[in-house]
This record gives C-alpha cells, sequence and structure tokens, in this order.
C-alpha cells in the first residue's frame, strides 16, 4: 500500500514538475492599449496578470503589440453584429488593415447571442464572419470573456518576443558609398523599400534628421498615413 501511495506521488510531482516548465514569464514587449479602455475589465485584468502595458490614443485598433507591427480590435458579439448592421464594421476593418498584422477578437458565443435574439439567424453571423475572414482576409480570434481576451494578449505578445529574440540580423554587405550604408539600414525598417528610402535620404540627407523628421514631412514625402508613421516612429523609439 505505501509502495503505491508513493508512486501516486511522485506521478503528481512529476505533473508538477512539468506544469511548472510550461509557466513562462510575462512578456517584456509592452501591450499598448487605447487609452478609451483604461477601464475596462480586461485591462484589469491585464494589470492583475502584470502584464506590460502601456496607454496610447489609437485612431486604429484597441490594442497595438510588436512595436505596432499587430492590430487588435476586439468586440463582443452584440457589438460586431450591431456595427455590421450599421454598416461601421467594413470601414473598421478597412483602418485595421493599415497595420502589417491584424486580429479581430470576439468575445461571447454567437450560437448563444442567436438563441436569446431570434431575429437574427445564426447562419446570418456565420456569414459575417466568413465576409470578415475572406473579403477582408482578417483572421478572427474567439474569446471567452474578459480574461480570456487578456490570455490571448499575452500570449501574442509573448509569441511576437520570442520571434523577435530568433531573428538574425541581415546579411553583411560591402557598401561602395555612405549613401548606400543609409539607404541598407533604412530599408530595414517595414514599409521603406528602396524608392522611398532614397528619396528620405535626397530630402534630408541624415539619418538623424530623418529619425527627427516630423510626422507631416514624412507624409508629403513617403505618402505614408498616420498609422505607417506611427509604426515608424515606435520602432524608433524601441
Amino acid at each position: 500500500m505505501m509502495k503505491v501511495k508513493k508512486e501516486i506521488e511522485n506521478i503528481f510531482s512529476r505533473s508538477q514538475t512539468i506544469s511548472d516548465q510550461l509557466k513562462c514569464p510575462n512578456p517584456i514587449i509592452p501591450i499598448i492599449i487605447d487609452t478609451r479602455e483604461k477601464q475596462s475589465l480586461i485591462t484589469a485584468n491585464l494589470v492583475e496578470k502584470k502584464a506590460n502595458i502601456k496607454f496610447e490614443k489609437l485612431e486604429v485598433g484597441d490594442y497595438l503589440i510588436a512595436n505596432g507591427q499587430v492590430a487588435i480590435e476586439r468586440k463582443t458579439i452584440q457589438d460586431f453584429i450591431s456595427s455590421t448592421l450599421n454598416k461601421r464594421l467594413p470601414e473598421q476593418l478597412t483602418n485595421l488593415k493599415k497595420y502589417p498584422k491584424q486580429f479581430l477578437i470576439i468575445e461571447g458565443f454567437y450560437y448563444n447571442y442567436s438563441q436569446d435574439h431570434s431575429q437574427i439567424h445564426e447562419n446570418a453571423i456565420r456569414g459575417m464572419f466568413i465576409s470578415v475572414a475572406i473579403d477582408f482576409q482578417i483572421p478572427i480570434i474567439f474569446t471567452e470573456n474578459e480574461e480570456d481576451t487578456a490570455r490571448f494578449l499575452i500570449l501574442t505578445a509573448r509569441k511576437y518576443e520570442k520571434q523577435k529574440s530568433k531573428t538574425t540580423i541581415r546579411p553583411s554587405k560591402t557598401f561602395k558609398s555612405l549613401e548606400e550604408r543609409k539607404q541598407f539600414i533604412l530599408e530595414g525598417f517595414p514599409g521603406i523599400g528602396p524608392t522611398i528610402s532614397k528619396q528620405l535620404i535626397k530630402e534630408f540627407s541624415s539619418l538623424q534628421k530623418i529619425f527627427n523628421a516630423s510626422t507631416e514631412q514624412l507624409k508629403l514625402i513617403t505618402s505614408w498615413d498616420e498609422s505607417k508613421i506611427g509604426i515608424f516612429k515606435r520602432l524608433l523609439e524601441f
């Protein structure tokens, strides 16, 4: 009997060790939260879980992760249906597509909602989801509640932090001139190719002047919108 008891204790001891190994510290990479979400239960859950958070007034989306590389719009199932019916959703999704990667988080389950609101058939709600996925090519993440959403945000930040740690520096290159070296540095930023890098160098001459340029100056030269300029500026601060 004692032998069986010890074996059972060993099983639970091993399980606990595995569980401890699976636990990861909260990511250092910040989760940027729109100031309008400051008092939300999601923010409260992120604070409780000791996530690294920052508040900014966001023109697009509710959350930004990976220094503006990932934009996330969060809606309850009721919000999602309402914004679809009043035609606001297409514009919101179009703006969300300005970021390199994007998600739409939907809190709650549509079949529960359709049962409570018989005027909306569950197939109509499914059609809305299909439109988001096919017409806008935006992934949808379903969460149960605010705490579940907070967990998803932390896991997303953790994933991008791991990717960053695995990212290798671009291969070394022999430069014929200082201009080529400047161009190489600029083209390391997302959204900057040879054409824009040459335009920036021609206009500002030095990297310091480019990095210190105002939003209006960058908009005039690159034709970027404010969200792309925001990504560029945030990367400079990282």
